[in-house]
């Protein structure tokens, strides 16, 4: 029944696609060329009611069972009706913030779903007490921008995802959860589905309410499939979202250094930094498309080591991307310290 489900939702994500886009040519949900995009004609907006829909078909016919599943479906309604908003208004951040609140309390509150503890590596657990809420909450809206933040190229975000989802359905795979299995593969389905028209050159945007709605649901099922594990454990999805995690955190530092608003928009993320460098559009997709999935790989071999290994592992990865940060002036190119240190010391050294 599975398989039977995954192949209705592809099918159901490419037929509804091209309906959605004329629908959003119809409403006026189009996205204009402007001096922070990349694209140079109007191109229709919510791509994402596409994924959404295939998705509903899905869960009416898989039914996967969880004391979560009410919570998370109404948190989803929520999260689509603030891309939708957004699409056809450009909302204000902090209504689109309001939304991703409202959206994650729903999942929180209504379907207690909280990251209540997690077991240290060396032995005792750390207990969250009264910050389980807030924290799991700031971890639904962060990782809910963190996808929105990267959908600046034809395809990006959607394959980004897309790792993503392999890799969580993938791990849950070996945990036997297959709630986060069923639901995790069933967006992905409607994401392939959508990534047919979405890949460069795009003909139709998903727009924020692919976007939220990505991030949204990838935060809640790396919960379910990683809460109240081990601290090792819970590095895991913290991985597996390597690009879009690191991408926010560089853009959030960024903007602290040029005393700039957190929610001010900029042209210095990663796909940025690429097309600057020189690679083609498709190229840029395609390299971060393999980050993506070199991080998936990582989470996959950091869960089968040791304690130490781990956070060996940990250790590089993190250097790695300091590393590559600095290169490519993620954090603006007059700020590199760490390239600056061994600048410094090869100079002493000569």
């Amino acid at each position: 029944m599975l398989y039977l489900t995954l192949i209705v939702c592809f099918a159901v994500s490419i037929l509804m696609t091209p309906l959605i886009k004329k629908f959003a040519f119809m409403i006026g949900a189009t996205d204009r060329p402007n001096q922070r995009k990349v694209h140079q004609s109007i191109m229709p907006r919510l791509g994402g009611l596409a994924i959404f829909i295939s998705f509903i078909v899905g869960i009416i016919l898989l039914r996967p069972e969880s004391q979560f599943s009410l919570a998370i479906l109404l948190g989803c309604l929520l999260i689509i009706i603030t891309g939708f908003c957004d699409d056809m208004f450009e909302l204000p951040a902090k209504y689109k913030l309001l939304g991703q609140l409202a959206a994650a309390c729903t999942v929180v509150f209504l379907g207690d779903l909280q990251m209540v503890f997690i077991n240290l590596p060396f032995g005792g657990q750390l207990q969250f007490g009264f910050l389980s809420i807030p924290f799991t909450i700031l971890w639904i809206v962060g990782i809910t921008n963190a996808i929105n933040l990267i959908d600046g190229l034809d395809g990006l975000a959607a394959g980004v995802s897309s790792i993503a989802l392999i890799t969580i359905s993938g791990m849950a795979i070996i945990q036997g959860n297959f709630y986060v299995v069923a639901v995790g593969l069933i967006v992905l389905a409607s994401t392939l589905g959508f990534l047919i028209y979405n890949f460069h050159p795009a003909k139709i945007f998903m727009g924020d309410t692919g976007a939220l709605f990505l991030g949204f649901i990838i935060s809640v099922l790396s919960l379910l499939g990683f809460k109240n594990v081990t601290f090792i454990s819970f590095v895991i999805p913290v991985i597996i979202l390597g690009v879009p995690i690191s991408d926010t955190i560089f853009a959030i530092i960024r903007r602290i250094i040029n005393k700039q608003p957190l929610s001010a928009p900029d042209k210095s993320h990663l796909h940025h930094c690429m097309l600057r460098m020189g690679y083609s559009h498709r190229q840029t997709v395609l390299l971060i498309y393999a980050m993506a999935a070199f991080f998936g790989l990582v989470a996959v071999i950091y869960s089968q080591v040791k304690i130490g290994e781990a956070l060996v592992l940990i250790g590089i990865v993190v250097l790695l991307i300091e590393i590559i940060a600095e290169k490519i002036g993620l954090m603006g190119h007059n700020n590199r310290p760490l390239l600056n240190i061994v600048r410094t010391l090869n100079k002493n050294r000569s």
